[in-house]
């Protein structure tokens, strides 16, 4: 690979609902395989669960950012980020299949990382134990910092700024 595909950021508008469902039920594609459900059955769950974490978030996370995840100017995901005043929470970042494991997740997560750095806010995320994504946080420095159920709450800490010197930093220790 040589490098990660061009992937930029814009504001959702109500025009995206539908594209935002698709990329959340491609998340759980895999799962329902193993679900002996008909297609319809299927897509009647998949709206029900995408309607009520849709509602969660948007009542939940006051002044959230709900933003599209284009890449080479194609829709190819979704983040949603909320900025509170002592973290800054990854709610959800998803691609479509054809867009995963190319290093777009990798790159926007390391701008929301820079972000955390520039801010000296950490970054969280809570992750399912067993999404195959939580080797791409654990490598770019993101640790457990609670569970709960099936989720771990990972979090990325900033290094510490100071604006002393290195050998008055010693002094303090």
């Amino acid at each position: 690979m040589a490098g990660p595909d061009s992937a930029t950021l814009r504001a959702s508008s109500g025009r995206d609902r539908d594209f935002f469902y698709r990329v959340y039920a491609a998340t759980r594609t895999e799962e329902l395989s193993r679900v002996p459900w008909a297609a319809e059955e299927k897509e009647r769950f998949l709206r029900q669960q995408f309607d009520a974490q849709d509602h969660s978030y948007r009542n939940n996370y006051p002044g959230a950012e709900f933003s599209v995840i284009a890449v080479d100017g194609k829709d190819a995901g979704r983040l949603y980020v909320h900025r509170r005043p002592d973290e800054i929470r990854i709610m959800d970042i998803a691609l479509l299949p054809e867009y995963r494991r190319r290093g777009t997740g990798t790159q926007l997560l390391k701008q929301i990382q820079r972000e955390g750095e520039l801010t000296s806010l950490p970054v969280t995320i809570h992750v399912e134990v067993f999404n195959p994504a939580m080797r791409l946080y654990e490598r770019l420095g993101f640790s457990k910092a609670g569970e709960n159920d099936v989720y771990w709450l990972m979090e990325w800490r900033p290094r510490p700024q100071s604006s002393q010197n290195p050998s008055a930093q010693k002094a303090l220790h």
